[in-house]
């Protein structure tokens, strides 16, 4: 049995890579490999996993359906010919008899169903929580969005339900009973996003406020800018601010700001100024979420993964070309009660102190969080789906079997 992969960002590669190392472990002999459609996949060779295919990192990273203007600026850099070049590598897996796990949005699932293969979706993109939450529709859904009836729109919900389409895994509950409404047949196994993580440790004692500028270079550095204009005032309190900076990000451009803040270095990569400490890491990612008591960010897919350990968020409006307004905003409905967005970073001290102070507010931040986000173990439980959908000899001992 050959699996393809196709995921289109980084977080989306990291999802599946979580679901490709649970295959690899419950399924020995099987053949796998990946094709990132955005990016270069990082996350799949710093693994181990191949890569098949021609991979360009293009100027928008990712981000045109945030800008219409960033797709002339891939266009011109090249993403006509190479996405013609990456949908030959996924065709020709295909008439060798290969299977397709497409983790995303309609662009690798649109690749999946042109290929002809059969494929399952693992949809990281979309959740009902932009639109409704379990007492009904938001109110500032839009009606153009509500017309359709979910999220997925009708020309998803026909690529979902395709008969090569063999699984369908949505990223919460409420989405996957609104796809089953509708006549997709949808798994609710939970969100891999959620595994690999350090479980929730925090100090309710102490306060820890974890910061997160974002992944991608320079908007990572001007949204750092932003989180430190924030913190401020906050210096003269006995804070703990923990910095987790991605590693491909340069380090030395965030110290270099934090010496224009007046933060004094105190050893390696911890800064002091008034009762706060600052600790900056490239490689702590999951400790300090784990031990943080909230986090000022300017993040996707590591904001998704605070709250849901149940804790709060406060998000600053960004410039792009990811962090927008629009993009924190669809965010703040995704992930309900647990972020709070300001516009402006003198607000945040106020909001910060109001919300750390009021402990009925933090035990319903808990409970949403672990709702819309839910339990750890997802990844294990769609690879020994996925093995027994796509070989008939692989027996399905239940989604709740570990494998050995």
């Amino acid at each position: 049995m050959a699996i393809l992969c196709l995921s289109n960002g980084h977080g989306e590669d990291i999802i599946a890579l979580r679901v490709i190392e649970q295959l690899q472990r419950c399924y020995p002999n099987l053949s796998i490999a990946a094709l990132p459609l955005v990016g270069q996949g990082h996350a799949y060779s710093s693994s181990g996993v191949s890569i098949v295919g021609p991979v360009q990192q293009m100027p928008s990273g990712g981000f045109i359906y945030m800008d219409p203007r960033q797709l002339l600026r891939d266009l011109s850099g090249g993403l006509f010919g190479l996405t013609l070049a990456q949908y030959q590598v996924v065709r020709e897996h295909a008439k060798a008899g290969g299977h397709i796990l497409a983790v995303g949005d309609i662009v690798p699932l649109l690749f999946a169903f042109l290929s002809g293969a059969d494929y399952a979706f693992i949809g990281t993109a979309k959740s009902e929580y932009y639109l409704r939450d379990e007492t009904g529709w938001l109110i500032n859904a839009k009606s153009s969005e509500k017309i359709w009836g979910s999220v997925y729109l009708p020309w998803e919900r026909f690529l979902l339900s395709s008969a090569r389409c063999r699984a369908v895994f949505a990223r919460d509950s409420l989405t996957s009973e609104i796809l089953q409404s509708l006549g997709v047949g949808c798994s609710d196994l939970g969100n891999p996003m959620m595994d690999a993580l350090d479980p929730d440790c925090s100090d309710p004692n102490t306060l820890t406020v974890l910061l997160l500028p974002g992944s991608r270079s320079p908007e990572a550095q001007n949204n750092w800018k932003l989180i430190l204009q924030a913190i401020e005032q906050l210096s003269f309190e006995k804070i703990t601010f923990l910095a987790a900076l991605s590693p491909s990000l340069e380090k030395v451009a965030f110290e270099s700001s934090l010496i224009e803040f007046a933060w004094q270095q105190d050893g390696d990569s911890r800064y002091q100024k008034e009762n706060s400490q600052l600790i900056l890491s490239q490689n702590s990612y999951s400790h300090y979420l784990a031990i943080s008591n909230i986090a000022i960010a300017m993040a996707g897919t590591a904001t998704e993964q605070f709250v849901g350990l149940g804790k709060p968020v406060i998000s600053i409006v960004g410039t792009g070309p990811q962090f927008t307004y629009a993009f924190a905003e669809a965010q703040t409905r995704l992930l309900g009660c647990s972020v709070t967005l300001v516009g402006e970073p003198n607000q945040v001290p106020e909001i910060l102190k109001g919300i750390v102070n009021d402990p009925s507010f933090l035990a319903k931040i808990a409970k949403n969080g672990k709702r819309r986000l839910g339990n750890p173990g997802a990844a294990a439980r769609i690879a020994k789906h996925l093995g027994s959908i796509f070989d008939p000899t692989i027996p399905d001992y239940g989604i709740n079997t570990h494998c050995k």
